[in-house]
């Protein structure tokens, strides 16, 4: 199976209005090397390890799950919970979970 990761990362970037360098740049790399690296992991040649991703889901202002996610509507559903503070997100769960009953 093909990792979502990729696909992900470029929609996220480019809704976040970064190019690969200026992400790259803000994650603190190389500017030399900034842009072919990025590239690199949009294209999936290379993927970034768990703490580099969680770097680039904070700069990007997503949860890092969206980048992992293997169905689409889930990595919605979780680009949207990840919208919302704390006790909103309790309330959702709970609100979930009574209507399984």
């Amino acid at each position: 199976m093909e990792s979502p990761t990729p696909l992900r990362l470029k929609e996220a970037r480019k809704a976040a209005g970064y190019t690969q360098q200026k992400l790259g740049l803000a994650l603190g790399m190389e500017p030399n090397t900034a842009s072919a690296r990025m590239n690199q992991y949009e294209k999936g040649k290379h993927a970034p390890d768990f703490t580099t991703m969680k770097r680039i889901a904070d700069e990007l202002g997503v949860p890092v799950a969206y980048f992992y996610c293997e169905e689409d509507v889930l990595a919605e559903l979780i680009l949207e919970l990840g919208k919302l503070n704390k006790s909103e997100l309790e309330q959702k769960l709970k609100d979930l979970k009574s209507s399984e009953k």
